[in-house]
This record gives structure tokens, sequence and C-alpha cells, in this order.
């Protein structure tokens, strides 16, 4: 694999650990509705499918059942107003994501968050990526490849050169519709029997350890 000259990220569950604000967002909701919270690790799991996924999840009520619009709408007003309580850059990507810019690489965030609480978290938690593309942003999200093209275009490296990394299937379709190594994480939000190392990613790594040496060995690869 190449030295990559610009990586782009997903957001939840990639880059941050964005898990523990919505999973109170989700219980809040449950808690509205006169229900008891459910465990973490169930909420965590369902995460990177979205609000939907979520208020299915909450309350039992599919994408086009009554009532599930305003539940979404409860759900996000009330992640919106703490989006970054208690999420956190995945501690293993800080040294690295530090190092990347340190040497005055690119780098952006590629994510199916809408701006609204995408742009404030990635402010939050004072990170500055050299292009932010969230849902809202083009006509078209994840898988398809335009905002990853797009980000690319605004970072001015050739897609080929960017490593796209992410923790759902749709990271890795969206980064092989784009041309760009498809590098799939499983430190993120994967679904309980859904084996990452099977989706048709170029790269697979359990941890930020592995990814950070990984990079270090294209660049010494190339160097030689």
């Amino acid at each position: 694999m190449n030295q990559p000259r610009a990586l782009l990220f997903d957001l939840d569950g990639t880059l941050v650990d964005t898990a523990p604000d919505l999973a109170r967002a989700t219980n809040a909701l449950r808690a509205h509705h006169g229900l008891a919270p459910l465990p973490y690790p169930v909420i965590r799991a369902q995460v990177s499918n979205g609000g939907s996924a979520l208020v299915t999840l909450a309350l039992g009520l599919a994408k086009e059942a009554a009532g599930h619009d305003a539940a979404r709408e409860f759900l996000l007003a009330t992640y919106g107003e703490a989006v970054a309580e208690e999420s956190r850059v995945f501690p293993e990507l800080v040294p690295l994501l530090a190092g990347w810019e340190a040497a005055g690489r690119p780098w952006g965030i590629v994510t199916n968050k809408p701006r609204a609480y995408a742009e404030p978290l990635v402010a939050a938690l004072g990170l500055t990526p050299g292009a932010l593309l969230c849902a809202d942003d083009l006509p078209v999200k994840k898988p398809d490849p335009a905002p990853l093209l797009e980000a690319a275009r605004r970072l001015g490296v050739d897609p080929p050169a960017c490593w796209y990394l992410g923790d759902h299937l749709r990271d890795i379709q969206a980064a092989r519709a784009a041309g760009m190594p498809a590098v799939a994480v499983g430190w993120g939000y994967v679904e309980e029997g859904d084996d990452y190392r099977a989706w048709p990613a170029d790269l697979w790594f359990e941890s930020g350890e592995a990814l950070a040496a990984a990079i270090a060995s294209t660049e010494r690869a190339t160097i030689r």
C-alpha cells in the first residue's frame, strides 16, 4: 500500500467516540415515554446507523411508523443540547493526528452526521480538519462517493492518495467507489455479528496503534 498523502475519517465511531452522548439522548427519549434506560453497549452498537435507527431501538418504531419523526426530533434536539459532553477523540488516534498535523499533512472528515451536530462537535474537541463534509452539504451522502471526492478536492489531493477510514460497510463502499484505499476499523460501532474483516476493504485495523504503525511503515518504504 502506498503512503497516504491525506487521511479522511468517518466521524462517529472512527475518529470520535460519540456514543456516550448519543446514548444519553436515546435514554432520554425512552424516559420521555416512561421506559427504563437501555444498557450502554446495546445503544453503542447502533450509533453508526443514525438517529432513525436509535429511535427504532429505543421505542420499537419503524421509520415509517406514526410517531417516529416526532421521536427522532426529540432525540436530536436532546442530543444537540450537549454534543460534546462526554464525546472524545479515540485516545490512540490523538498522537497519530498530532504527528500528522505537525508534519503539515492534510486531513479531513466525511460524515453522514448533519452539520448542525458535526460542526459544534468538531469545534468543541478542538479539531481543525482541512475539509469537513456533512450529510447535508451535498445532495447525496455515503455510500455515494461524492462527499469523499469533494473532500479530496478541497484538500488538493488526488483520491487514490487519500486513505478513507470508517467503521461501517457504507464507508468502505464509498471509499472503493471514490477510488480511495478503503480502511476498515474495528474499534468503532460495529454491530454484533457483523465481521468488519469481511468488508471489501483494502486494509483492516483493530486499533489506532496498528493504524499508526502501518502508516509509519509506508513512510519508511517510501524513504527507501
